[in-house]
């Protein structure tokens, strides 16, 4: 009987309230009725399959709220996924995401909903360019950002997130005793790193199709049109946008911050459903655009979580020689002491020009 509003059964307007509360400035009462009725199914294959789901800060709101298990960043997500004890991952997110919970669960059955969720930025780089690499530098450590496939992970030192980046940098500095890193292979980010350490950077000009189309002039037009509004950027953009900016740091660290200032108006400046999440957990913040989509990431949707889970489908594997390999770089990662609150990028001194040696 549909009595609990939108034509939806008491029984699934009732479970669904607490979603719908957050997604409401995001998700029409025309589109509702269909996305709660299958969040309710996708809960209920989870229980019946013994599966989680990890969902990225940059899916749609109607997943990270009304789905997913674990949300968060790529560190945090990398991080639960070997800590749950549940036999089958769902990674609402990217296939290199999927690929690392493989790699630290190898028991588990991990499956993404779209194999074609892929990334600019894991692309841009192979395992063979890192061995390539490694041969133009011996001796230095290879730090390699978690956006990468496992063929480069198992060439890697040791992973780092936009979260822990500067962190692991100066970590391997001091355990190989030397005074310069490889730190690949987003240009933006090693730049931005760079600017945070004394630490030499050599970097790869690999890049994410959202964050390098962000410009200083689309700050100075936020600025003009919304001057009391608080501006973060995420350090996969480029200098002169963090530098224009009023807060920089990791996606886990943009949340912490709006959660902590409850600022009246916030433009975030990274991958549009970023924001719409964190509006869902933060009532009373404005969040003004501009912002961009991801396609890979937008490739995941209720409809292929549920066909996910029906038909178990489609399973992430690692060849377990590389899987091995990979698990030394992001198991190095993941057992650094965390920092005591998530990496910002300080402005005044990415404001300094900082040499990065470009390959």
């Amino acid at each position: 009987m549909a009595d609990g509003g939108f034509g939806l059964s008491a029984a699934t307007a009732r479970d669904t309230a607490g979603v719908w509360a957050k997604v409401h400035d995001h998700v029409t009462p025309l589109e509702w009725p269909a996305k709660a009725e299958l969040i309710v199914e996708i809960n209920r294959l989870k229980r019946e399959r013994d599966a989680v789901i990890l969902a990225h800060n940059y899916m749609t709101p109607d997943i990270f709220h009304g789905v997913g298990d674990y949300v968060g960043d790529s560190l945090g997500l990398a991080k639960e996924a070997a800590r749950s004890d549940a036999k089958v991952i769902v990674q609402a997110g990217v296939h290199f995401m999927a690929e690392t919970s493989k790699i630290l669960s190898p028991e588990k059955t991990v499956l993404i909903p779209d194999l074609r969720a892929g990334c600019s930025l894991a692309a841009s780089i192979t395992g063979a360019d890192v061995r390539l690499i490694k041969q133009r530098h011996p001796g230095l450590p290879v730090v390699t950002y978690v956006n990468t496939t496992a063929d480069v992970k198992a060439e890697t030192d040791i992973c780092c997130t936009s979260a822990n980046a500067v962190q692991v940098v100066e970590w391997a500095a001091r355990e190989w005793g030397v005074d310069r890193v490889i730190l690949i292979p987003d240009e933006y980010l090693a730049r931005n790193v760079a600017a945070q350490t004394t630490v030499g950077i050599i970097a790869w000009k690999g890049r994410c199709e959202v964050h390098e189309l962000f410009t200083a002039a689309d700050i100075a037009e936020m600025r003009e049109a919304y001057p009391n509004a608080e501006i973060l950027a995420h350090p996969e953009c480029p200098e002169d946008v963090l530098a224009a900016s009023d807060f920089a740091g990791s996606t886990a660290a943009m949340t912490d911050y709006v959660a902590a200032r409850k600022p009246r108006q916030v433009v975030m400046i990274t991958e549009c459903s970023m924001a719409a999440n964190v509006a869902g957990d933060v009532p009373g913040v404005e969040f003004i655009g501009p912002c961009n989509l991801c396609p890979h990431m937008k490739r995941i949707t209720l409809e292929n979580i549920r066909d996910c889970l029906v038909n178990m489908q489609f399973e992430v594997t690692v060849p377990e020689d590389m899987a091995e390999r990979a698990r030394l770089a992001v198991q190095r990662m993941v057992d650094l002491p965390p920092p005591a609150v998530p990496a910002r990028y300080d402005l005044v001194k990415a404001r300094h020009r900082v040499a990065v040696e470009l390959l």
